[in-house]
C-alpha cells in the first residue's frame, strides 16, 4: 500500500490528536520551572524581608513596639524640660540670630537677638532602644541592671541577640521597654566585661526612676527610711575593689506626677572615669564605684535629669570699637587621669590637667578674648586617653565655664588612643559654646571648616574669615599593620584639601575696605565714626577681608627664609624657632604655593601681591614660638601652654594672642607667659607693620 492510499485508509477522527492531551503536555512542561521561581521567590522575600539577623530592608519598615508609638498624649512644652537659661546670645533650644536675620528689637545688638521659642524638638521621634547620651530625651527610665560578661555586650559577630543581656520576655518589654546598654565598660581597665542596662518606656502605668544610689555591700541607701520603690541591681557594679551596689527608687507612675516630679525623672546613665567633671547635663554619683589608684582611673556612673540642652554660642562678631581677640591655646595633651607634669620646676605638682585648666582660666580672665581655638592635641594619646569622652568632657571647662565661643582642630595624638575623629568631632559639637564643625565628609580629615566674623552694626558685614584645617596624623606607610602600628612619618594637607579651600575662598565676596561702620542716626550716639582708629593708608578698595588660618601640623614652608623688612634689612622671625628640628611632615601636595599664596584679596590688578590669608597658626611644636614672615604670610606657632606636654625647665609655658583691630585691618600679636609676662608683641597686619611683601 503506497503511503497516499493509506491515508485515506484511516477516518479524519483518527488522523486529528484530542487538545486535553497537548494542554496536559503543556502545563507539565512548565510546572516544574514556575514551582522553582515561586519557592525561590518566596525563600529571597523571608530571607531578605522577614528574617532579618542583621537591621535589612525590612527594619525600615517596622515601627517597633514603643520606639516611635507615643504613649503619653501631653503637649510638648519647655515646662516639663528641665532646662537651662542660658547667657546672653542662646535660648534654651540653642537658637540664635544669625547674619542676614533682622533684628526684632529696635536698638538692641543684632546677635542677642533670640529664638523666643524653647524646647522645640520633639521627644516622640526618639527611638527609646538606642543609648546615645546626646538625644535630648525626656522619656524616663523603668528599671536599671548590670551583666557581667566575658565577652563584648551584643554577643558574637553571628549573634541576633545580645548573648550578655539581661533576662526579658515579649511582655516586659512591651510594658517596661527593651533593655537598652549603656555602651560604657565598667571594667575597661581591667578584663571581661561589666555593663549596665537600662529600661525606658513612655507608658503611664509604670513606675519611673527618679533616684539612684551607689552603697557598699550591706548597706541600704534609705536607712532607716521607708524602703518604698526601692530596688536593688543584683550584680556588684563595682569592676574592682569593695563589692557595691546599685540601687535605684521608682515610686510613681507618669499619671501620678506633678511638674516638679517630671522635671526629677532620670532620662540617661552614663559612666565616667578620672575624677573631672562629668559631661555637660550630668551629674556624678558618690561615691565612685572603683576608686582611683596609682595605674588606673575612677570610675563613675553619672546621670541626667530632665533635658538639658547646652548653651550655644553667639555668631562671632566685632565690637563696637572694631576689635577682636583671639586666644590660641596649643597642645593640651589632657588624659584620663589627672595627668602627670613634665619639665617644670613646679613642686608639687600632683595634677598637671588641672593645674593647666586653672592656668588656661588665669589667661582668659586676664586677656578677655572673644574666642578661644585648640590648635590640636587636646588628648594625649600615647596610651593615657583611652576613654576620649572622659578628656573631651574636661579639656574645655575653663573656656566653657566663662562663656566664651571656642573651635578646635585635631592633633597627631587626638585619635590615636581612643574614639575616631568623627566621634570626638561629634561629642564636641554637642558642648557649650562649641563653634566646631565635622566639615565635608568626602574629603581628607575631619575638622575642615570656615568661620565669619562679622561687623557689630546692623550692616553685619563680613570683617574676618577663620578657616580650620585637618593636617592629619601619620601617613599611612608599612608599619600600619591594620592600625595597630601607626607610620613613623606626619601627614599632610592633601589635594582635595586644597581644593576645598580655594572654592571655599572664591565664595567669600569682597568688601569695601578699609570697613566703616554704619552711622544711621536711629542708633544714636553709639556708631559714631572711628576715623581716628582707621588704618592709614585712608584710599578705600574692594578685596576680601583678612584671614587666619589654623591647623596642627606646619607646614615645610614654617621652617624656609624669612622675608626681610626692607626698612632693617633684618629677617621677619620673631621667637623660638631653633631649640627643637623642625616638626612639619616629609611629604606635602603643595598647599602654601598652590593653595594659601594662590588666594588673594582681589582679582583686580591694582590689588598687587595681597593674600587673603595674612596669618597661618599651628601647633605641635611645644618649644617653638616664632612668627616668621614667608612670602608675605606669617607662619605662627602656640608654644607649649600646658604642663601635661612635653617642655623645657625655663621655658615658661606660654599662649599667643591674635589681637584683631580696626575691624580687621590690623592683627597684632603677641605672647602670655605663665608668669604673666607678655613677650615677642609684633604688629604683623595693618598700621605700623613691616612694609609689605612684594614678589621679585
Amino acid at each position: 500500500m503506497d503511503a497516499k492510499r493509506s491515508l485515506h485508509a484511516f477516518p479524519p477522527a483518527v488522523m486529528a490528536p484530542p487538545t486535553f492531551p497537548r494542554l496536559t503536555r503543556f502545563l507539565k512542561s512548565i510546572f516544574a520551572p514556575a514551582t522553582t521561581i515561586f519557592c525561590f521567590s518566596v525563600l529571597l522575600t523571608f530571607i531578605f524581608i522577614l528574617y532579618q539577623p542583621t537591621p535589612g530592608p525590612g527594619a525600615l519598615q517596622r515601627l517597633g513596639w514603643q520606639s516611635w508609638d507615643a504613649i503619653v498624649d501631653r503637649p510638648v512644652t519647655a515646662d516639663h524640660v528641665n532646662v537651662e537659661t542660658p547667657p546672653t546670645g542662646g535660648d534654651a533650644s540653642g537658637a540664635i540670630s544669625i547674619p542676614g536675620t533682622p533684628s526684632t528689637s529696635p536698638g538692641v545688638d543684632w546677635w542677642n537677638v533670640t529664638n523666643p521659642t524653647t524646647g522645640q524638638y520633639d521627644p516622640v521621634s526618639l527611638p527609646l532602644d538606642v543609648w546615645d547620651p546626646l538625644m535630648p530625651h525626656d522619656t524616663g527610665l523603668s528599671e536599671i541592671a548590670a551583666t557581667n560578661c566575658w565577652i563584648a555586650p551584643g554577643g558574637w559577630p553571628w549573634a541576633t541577640v545580645d548573648v550578655c543581656a539581661p533576662w526579658s520576655t515579649n511582655e516586659l518589654d512591651t510594658t517596661r521597654g527593651k533593655w537598652v546598654l549603656v555602651d560604657e565598660n565598667l571594667k575597661m581597665q581591667g578584663y571581661g566585661s561589666l555593663n549596665l542596662y537600662y529600661r525606658r518606656t513612655r507608658r503611664l502605668d509604670i513606675p519611673l526612676i527618679n533616684e539612684v544610689r551607689v552603697v557598699p555591700d550591706g548597706q541600704t541607701p534609705y536607712g532607716d527610711g521607708s524602703s518604698t520603690g526601692w530596688s536593688r541591681v543584683k550584680v556588684p557594679v563595682s569592676p574592682r575593689g569593695p563589692r557595691m551596689f546599685l540601687w535605684y527608687k521608682a515610686e510613681k507612675t507618669l499619671q501620678q506626677m506633678s511638674e516638679p516630679d517630671l522635671k526629677n525623672i532620670i532620662t540617661e546613665i552614663d559612666v565616667i572615669f578620672g575624677d573631672d567633671e562629668p559631661w555637660y547635663g550630668f551629674e556624678k554619683i558618690e561615691p565612685p564605684v572603683a576608686q582611683g589608684q596609682k595605674l588606673s582611673a575612677s570610675v563613675y556612673i553619672t546621670i541626667r535629669r530632665g533635658v538639658k540642652p547646652p548653651p550655644r554660642a553667639p555668631p562671632l562678631h566685632f565690637s563696637h570699637e572694631g576689635k577682636f581677640k583671639v586666644l590660641q591655646v596649643a597642645d593640651l595633651h589632657f588624659s584620663v587621669t589627672a595627668g602627670v607634669c613634665r619639665d617644670t620646676p613646679i613642686s608639687p605638682c600632683p595634677s598637671s590637667d588641672n593645674l593647666t585648666s586653672s592656668l588656661i582660666g588665669k589667661i582668659i580672665d586676664t586677656e578677655k578674648p572673644d574666642m578661644v581655638v585648640f590648635t590640636g592635641d587636646q588628648l594625649n594619646g600615647q596610651g593615657t586617653s583611652w576613654d576620649s569622652k572622659t578628656v573631651l568632657a574636661k579639656f574645655a571647662k575653663s573656656v566653657t565655664e566663662r562663656g566664651i565661643p571656642w573651635a578646635a582642630i585635631f592633633g597627631n595624638h587626638d585619635d590615636e588612643d581612643g574614639e575616631s575623629r568623627e566621634y570626638q568631632a561629634k561629642w564636641m559639637q554637642e558642648m557649650p559654646y562649641s563653634l566646631v564643625q565635622t566639615g565635608p565628609k568626602d574629603i581628607h580629615g575631619v575638622g575642615n571648616y570656615v568661620l565669619k566674623v562679622w561687623s557689630a552694626d546692623a550692616s553685619k558685614t563680613h570683617l574676618l574669615t577663620l578657616y580650620f584645617l585637618d593636617s592629619g596624623s601619620y601617613s599611612k606607610g608599612w608599619l600600619d599593620i591594620g592600625g595597630l602600628i601607626h607610620g613613623t612619618e606626619y601627614d599632610w594637607i592633601h589635594q582635595d584639601q586644597i581644593d576645598w579651600f580655594l572654592e571655599e575662598s572664591a565664595r567669600i565676596s569682597a568688601i569695601e575696605r578699609p570697613f566703616t561702620p554704619d552711622g544711621t542716626k536711629d542708633l544714636g550716639e553709639l556708631w559714631k565714626r572711628q576715623s581716628f582708629d582707621q588704618v592709614t593708608p585712608t584710599t578705600r578698595r574692594l578685596a576680601k577681608p583678612n584671614a587666619l588660618m589654623f591647623f596642627h601640623i606646619p607646614l615645610e614652608e614654617a621652617y624656609a627664609a624669612a622675608d626681610v623688612d626692607s626698612r632693617t634689612g633684618k629677617p621677619l622671625d620673631v621667637g623660638n624657632h631653633d631649640i627643637e628640628g623642625p616638626g612639619n611632615a616629609k611629604k606635602q601636595a603643595g598647599f602654601f604655593h598652590k593653595g594659601i599664596l594662590s588666594a588673594m584679596e582681589t582679582d583686580h590688578r591694582a590689588g598687587g601681591d595681597a593674600k587673603e590669608v595674612k596669618v597661618v597658626a599651628n601647633g605641635h611644636c611645644h618649644l617653638t614660638d616664632n612668627c616668621r614672615r614667608v612670602n608675605g604670610v606669617w607662619m605662627c606657632f602656640g608654644g607649649g601652654g600646658s604642663y601635661s606636654g612635653y617642655g623645657k625647665v625655663g621655658f615658661d609655658r606660654r599662649f599667643r594672642i591674635y589681637d584683631i583691630s580696626d575691624y580687621g585691618e590690623t592683627i597684632r600679636t603677641y605672647k602670655r607667659t605663665e608668669h604673666d609676662e607678655i613677650i615677642d608683641e609684633m604688629v604683623l597686619v595693618g598700621s605700623g607693620a613691616p612694609p609689605p611683601y612684594r614678589s621679585a
